[in-house]
């Protein structure tokens, strides 16, 4: 960005949480400072993060981390990675306290600059900052919020919805309407945080892929439903289920999720838009969606609708039985459990374009309003 173009823009990454960030930031260098002035060693310890150190709580809807730590003490062995920590935490007060954010990959450049303390490779400053996120997540920080954002888009949205968004030059409102995005979409952008949102629809459908999101999309079934439709593109980013997540937050709406019959869409992609997973369960209080609810495609859909499928790989098999014998949200909830041994016992899988056996439109003339007249039904 050039000068005249930093001087000109007004700010619009700058949130309400950017003083708690800088406190966060702040707080744990004062700790490692005042153990230095003693003489000590400084250390910094950062949430273990892995499935063992998980534990869902159905009161509040999704993983959250347990007590366990990894402590990275500052020795002679660990010097540069200590260093790497100091320097990462230093350049997020830089991009905050200048209203600037960088990529992943910035991040990794900008380490060029720090002599011994730099990066080799980008698989290590990306760890850095996994585990700098999960030590700010307990003062409730996001990556977001110490501006470093991802390099993917966030997903597709269409429907009745109305964004509020500013412009970067001149600061003022913008309002976006998603009905008159023409045959294309609105691109969700890295951050969501400064978003606004106007909306009368009933409830908000995440879809698992871009075909099927298209076809909805430019038949118009968001006006007939009088919802909002988001496309996934697959695992949701991260920016996706925030925005899902403080759309149906803030409009009190319910979100369904139309996925895939697998066990990666089960296990993988609805459960990660629910509910989180184990290695990132310090995200989960903020861009998991907890009142999401699985519309389908279910394996009684399977057997209802008389869906053509595929046969189940080695890989499906044992993802379903790891998600019934170790997942806590999977064991939490007897109608999953029920659901995945039924599609083990039938030995299939079923995506959700195997409704077009049927008619290309079937989907929406038929599969999903009898689906929303007994949303009770839905799958937790």
């Amino acid at each position: 960005m050039s000068k005249k173009t930093t001087e000109s823009r007004h700010s619009v990454l700058s949130g309400k949480k950017d003083p708690e960030t800088l406190a966060a930031i702040r707080g744990v260098a004062a700790d490692i400072h005042k153990v230095a002035i003693k003489g000590g060693k400084p250390h910094v310890a950062f949430p273990t993060r892995n499935l063992s150190n998980v534990r869902y709580n159905p009161k509040n809807g999704y993983f959250e981390l347990g007590k366990g730590r990894k402590s990275r003490q500052l020795t002679v062995g660990t010097a540069k990675t200590f260093a790497q920590t100091l320097k990462m935490m230093a350049l997020s007060k830089e991009l905050i306290e200048g209203d600037d954010f960088a990529t992943k990959r910035d991040a990794y450049y900008q380490s060029k600059n720090w002599g011994e303390a730099r990066f080799d490779e980008q698989v290590e400053s990306d760890t850095i900052m996994d585990d700098i996120e999960a030590l700010v997540s307990l003062d409730g920080v996001s990556r977001e919020q110490l501006r470093f954002y991802p390099e993917e888009h966030g997903g597709a949205v269409a429907g009745e919805l109305v964004i509020v968004d500013r412009d970067p030059l001149s600061g003022d409102t913008i309002e976006i309407d998603c009905t008159r995005q023409g045959t294309g979409s609105y691109t969700i952008p890295h951050s969501v945080e400064h978003l606004g949102f106007k909306t009368n629809a009933k409830f908000i459908l995440a879809i698992e892929t871009s075909g099927m999101f298209q076809r909805l999309h430019i038949h118009t079934f968001w006006k007939s439903a009088n919802c909002i439709l988001v496309a996934m593109g697959g695992v949701p980013t991260r920016a996706c289920r925030r925005f899902i997540r403080r759309l149906a937050d803030e409009k009190k709406i319910p979100v369904y999720a139309f996925v895939d019959c697998d066990p990666y869409g089960i296990s993988n992609i609805y459960r990660s838009l629910k509910v989180g997973s184990g290695n990132a369960a310090h995200l989960s209080q903020f861009f998991c969606v907890p009142q999401a609810h699985f519309l389908g495609v279910t394996p009684q859909d399977i057997v209802d609708y008389k869906l053509p499928t595929h046969p189940l790989q080695d890989v499906d098999i044992k993802r379903a039985k790891d998600a019934i014998k170790n997942d806590p949200f999977f064991q939490s909830h007897k109608p999953w459990r029920d659901a995945i041994e039924l599609l083990l016992k039938m030995g299939v899988r079923a995506e959700q374009q195997a409704l077009a056996k049927w008619g290309l439109n079937y989907v929406i003339d038929e599969y999903l309003p009898k689906k929303l007249a007994a949303s009770q039904r839905f799958l937790p």
